[in-house]
């Protein structure tokens, strides 16, 4: 019988680039946001016996070994010894390139089934998350599976109490990939150049004159560094964005290194409509009531 697994998108609403590292990675404070109404889907049989891991997806050009759900296998099989023989048919529904997190959630949906059928080979809670960061920095949040302050890397979590729950999401997914090291790449640019210029710049996003204060510490702010660099490249992201704003939005901010763009709605109605004028304009679109996993206290 086959066990069926969702794989849940994320949005980031904030994205603070804190750091550059000598190793060369960037280290970031997020908070990271569930939308478990958008979902790529995990059927997992048993495989021929000596088949290892096998994956079936509709992900064009994406060999075996840059599947992150066979990567995942692999991983906890040679961290544990647990290494079922698995058929995986996997159905993406989260854009690829979106900085929705799709991948990641795919992996952490494939170590949660294997960590829950692994017995006494089972890893310790810190040793799964030490192996969930080693596929990817998105992983271990997956694993949470709850609103969280991301550090580091994106390794380092903080589970978020947060009330969204007046909130409905429309979460516009144009058809534009954008490369995450392209993106901290062009940023680097840009923070050099601002260093050597030192311009008086306004985000587009939220507050006036928003800072760099910590987002554990600060009120939540729809508000993502990367913005300045993919809009300069991309113009379509940024319109959509603006977009939102005008249809009445009370925030609009991008996922990740995008290329989704988050907004976020007090009026239901107004979101409808708002998608409906999105899709109108050819952008496929989620929309979904957030969640209260309680109240916030920043």
């Amino acid at each position: 019988m086959a066990d069926i697994l969702k794989a849940p998108a994320k949005i980031n609403l904030s994205l603070m680039i804190t750091n550059r590292r000598e190793d060369g990675y960037h280290e970031i404070e997020s908070l990271f946001v569930p939308v478990p109404g958008l979902a790529d889907i995990l059927d997992v049989t048993s495989g021929a016996l000596g088949s290892e891991c096998v994956v079936e997806s509709d992900l064009p050009d994406c060999p075996l070994e840059r599947n992150l759900v066979w990567r995942a296998w692999r991983a906890y099989a040679s961290a544990t010894g647990y290494a079922p023989d698995l058929r995986v048919r996997l159905t993406k529904r989260i854009p690829t390139g979106a900085g929705l997190g799709g991948g990641s959630s795919d992996a952490a949906a494939m170590l949660h089934w294997l960590q829950a059928r692994a017995g006494e080979k089972a890893l310790d809670a810190e040793a799964l998350n030490t192996l969930a960061a080693g596929l990817g920095a998105d992983v271990p949040f997956f694993l949470l599976g709850r609103p969280a302050v991301a550090q580091g890397i994106g390794e380092r979590l903080t589970p978020a109490a947060l009330d969204l729950s007046a909130f409905t999401l429309v979460l516009a997914m144009p058809l534009v990939h954008v490369s995450t090291p392209w993106a901290y790449g062009a940023y680097d640019e840009f923070e050099a150049e601002k260093k050597r210029t030192r311009p008086e710049a306004e985000p587009l996003t939220t507050l006036a004159r928003a800072t760099k204060k910590r987002v554990s510490l600060s009120p939540v702010v729809a508000r993502n560094d990367f913005e300045p660099v993919v809009f300069q490249a991309k113009a379509a992201l940024r319109a959509i964005k603006e977009r939102c704003l005008h249809l009445g939005a009370s925030c609009a901010v991008m996922s990740g290194s995008g290329a989704a763009i988050s907004a976020l709605f007090r009026n239901a109605d107004a979101a409808r409509s708002a998608a409906h004028a999105l899709r109108q304009d050819g952008f496929p679109v989620h929309v979904e009531t957030l969640t209260n996993w309680g109240v916030a206290k920043w």
